[in-house]
């Protein structure tokens, strides 16, 4: 085996990335602090080839250098948009026909492994603040809850690392 020079692996250009088609899938981050984790959602959306990320509270956006930082230019590819509010940003979904999931540990969550994702379906994954998690005002307004089994001590995971296993399963179900 060789590993594989950079120019071996014909990424597209961020220019070609946006004509080009993509995953009726959005990542929406409900007031995410960490901007580490901002820049890494927005290189998994570029890797996956997701629609959009929408930035909502106090979540950080782009041009910040901190972003930057993981996004590695992701976030010059990929569309976002903020909204002061996550629920406005549900209601702007909602009327585009995405079904709004939670990612939350609530009491009628579906295991991610449950999950299939039906490709004629539009879907907004909304991954919560790395602390509270997802607000219940939004549960509330979401049409299920995804959680992925933990078997560990811990009862989360990061939420770049929530988002890029959600993201991965989605897209292969």
């Amino acid at each position: 085996m060789r590993k594989l020079r950079i120019t071996e692996l014909n990424r597209l250009t961020p220019e070609e990335f946006k004509a080009a088609p993509k995953h009726r899938i959005i990542a929406v981050l409900d007031n995410v602090r960490s901007l580490h984790n901002v820049g890494s959602v927005f290189r998994t959306a570029d890797a996956f080839c997701l629609e959009a990320v929408y930035l909502c509270g106090i979540t950080a956006t782009p041009p910040h250098n901190e972003i930057h930082k993981t996004a590695l230019g992701a976030e010059d590819a990929v569309s976002w948009r903020y909204f002061d509010s996550t629920l406005d940003a549900l209601d702007a979904l909602r009327a585009q026909d995405y079904l709004p999931i939670a990612i939350e540990q609530v009491d009628k969550s579906i295991a991610l492994g449950d999950f299939k994702a039906d490709p004629n379906q539009g879907y907004a994954f909304i991954f919560g603040n790395e602390v509270k998690g997802v607000q219940q005002a939004v549960i509330d307004r979401c049409h299920a809850c995804i959680e992925i089994p933990q078997y560990g001590t811990k009862h989360s995971l990061n939420v770049s690392v929530t988002a890029g296993i959600v993201l991965w399963e989605a897209l292969r179900s």
